[in-house]
């Protein structure tokens, strides 16, 4: 945790990880809309889909959740007509 500061944003190798495997939705997206094109959808959607889920296995990308405290909202009387 200590990369990141107790940011939300996550590490810049874990995005690279979801930019990965998002692209790899909008390849196999795009494939399915295009006739559909089971070549690409396999290859060029679902490769990288496995790949950047690996890259999100090496660099930890779990490692990135921040746990925020619990919030206490105070309760508030109900006002009756």
């Amino acid at each position: 945790m200590s990369e990141h500061k107790e940011s939300h944003l996550g590490r810049p190798k874990s995005w690279i990880a979801v930019i990965v495997i998002f692209a790899g939705f909008l390849i196999g997206g795009y494939a399915l809309t295009d006739g559909p094109n089971w070549g690409l959808f396999w290859a060029g959607g679902l490769g990288p889909i496995v790949v950047g889920g690996i890259i999100g296995l090496i660099v930890d990308i779990y490692s990135d959740v921040i746990l925020d405290k619990p919030r206490t909202i105070p309760a508030q009387p109900i006002k009756s007509r």
